[in-house]
């Protein structure tokens, strides 16, 4: 539990976003790239294991300053997906420019995330693969040179299925022409995001229609990159200020971005918060009090066990809308949610595409599972801040994408 209120400052670490969709960039640049602030966690350094398989040398592959030379593209492969949604799908497409066998597999919990809609799109590519089920593990038979072209999918479980196709088509004799037929894309700026990578990158990209993206063919650039702060990984210490009062500032909180994050801004908003920004960073600042919401969280989903953490502790009930797709992430995170909140006392229903969380009177400690989930591990560290005897059952999850949090959540609250 949290002794007081809150003063702190929370420097964290790249985007892991941003960084994997760099990692990949650089591996199939036309030169060298440096990246600076980059991630340091289980994903990127599973995606620069990937790429290293697939014939990229990185110099200082474990700081925050790699640099990458290109892919050479030429052998057989074996990836370790991990957890990594970024690895499983960002990561084939390239394979079909590889010369050689690429063989895809990954954690146990990976082996039951939605493959199928990137096993059908390398094949539609002209790409052997080996599957029966839609799903880890697979192997890729590589082209070496790939047509590209006009490809549709259903995306409507993951916007990485887009953002893979996207990030290898410049590479593709005639670039790609992708589109989304489906019920709904989820997580839309993490394809802005996508897209502007590829922009400043020298490659020329366009929106022809709604779901429909083209990526020409062209040179990717190589130079120095810089990652801005992981802004999705900014909310359980924003949370915390509003849980147990006081203010935290992010440092270097882009004023511009494509990142989901940046949400939490408006959002934390509504639910109680006074936000501000300056030359130092995003300030929130709480008091205690914590509102229920009703909001459609289908723009980024990853921001949702946050929010449901918070709502957990309203004074009034919430409703998290459109994120059906949570089901699919490193677990079935509307269930694990639901389960874990209702264990500690907590009143909260699964829905069709959320959650609806009502104040309870009845929380208690008890044993927080995490269910190999980085985000589960931190949305219980955000309820344990007011709830005693929250025990978190393995924070080591939270290494995916911030090996640091441990030490980071203690020095905000001041018990390093």
């Amino acid at each position: 539990m949290a002794s007081g209120a809150i003063s702190a400052s929370v420097e964290l670490p790249g985007s892991k976003s941003l960084t994997n969709r760099e990692l990949v960039l650089s591996a199939l640049a036309i030169e060298q790239t440096r990246l600076t602030g980059a991630l340091v966690s289980r994903d990127s350094a599973l995606m620069i294991a990937a790429l290293q398989q697939l014939g990229a040398k990185v110099d200082d592959a474990s700081g925050t300053s790699p640099t990458v030379h290109p892919a050479t593209l030429s052998g057989d492969a074996t990836i370790d997906c991990g957890l990594a949604g970024t690895v499983m799908r960002f990561v084939p497409p390239v394979s079909v420019l590889n010369r050689g066998i690429t063989k895809f597999d990954g954690d146990e919990a990976a082996r039951r995330r939605p493959m199928k809609t990137t096993i059908d799109s390398l094949r539609a590519l002209g790409a052997v693969v080996e599957n029966q089920d839609g799903a880890l593990p697979f192997e890729v038979h590589g082209l070496g040179a790939v047509s590209g072209g006009e490809i549709t999918i259903d995306a409507s479980s993951s916007s990485q299925f887009v953002s893979g196709l996207l990030l290898a088509a410049p590479c593709f004799e005639n670039g790609i022409t992708l589109r989304h037929r489906g019920e709904h894309l989820p997580s839309m700026p993490h394809i802005e995001m996508t897209l502007q990578c590829l922009r400043e990158r020298g490659i020329s990209v366009s929106e022809p229609e709604p779901l429909v993206w083209r990526v020409e063919p062209g040179a990717i650039s190589g130079g120095t990159k810089s990652i801005e702060p992981d802004l999705s990984n900014a909310g359980p210490f924003l949370a915390a200020a509003m849980v147990a009062g006081g203010s935290v500032t992010i440092p270097g909180w882009p004023t511009k971005t494509t990142q989901v994050g940046d949400e939490f801004d408006g959002i934390l908003q509504q639910l109680g918060a006074q936000i501000s920004r300056d030359e130092h960073g995003l300030t929130l600042t709480g008091n205690g009090e914590i509102l229920g919401v009703d909001i459609d969280l289908s723009i980024g989903g990853e921001l949702a066990p946050v929010i449901a953490g918070l709502a957990t502790l309203a004074t009034t009930p919430s409703r998290l809308r459109g994120i059906a797709h949570l089901r699919g992430h490193e677990t079935d995170r509307l269930s694990a949610l639901a389960t874990e909140i209702n264990r500690i006392g907590g009143d909260c229903e699964e829905t069709e595409d959320g959650l609806i969380i009502r104040p309870s009177n009845k929380l208690h400690g008890g044993l927080w599972h995490t269910y190999e989930d980085h985000r589960m591990a931190t949305t219980g560290a955000i309820i344990g801040l007011r709830v005693p005897g929250i025990e978190i059952e393995n924070i080591g999850t939270t290494a995916k994408t911030m090996p640091n949090f441990t030490q980071l959540w203690l020095a905000m609250l001041g018990q390093k």
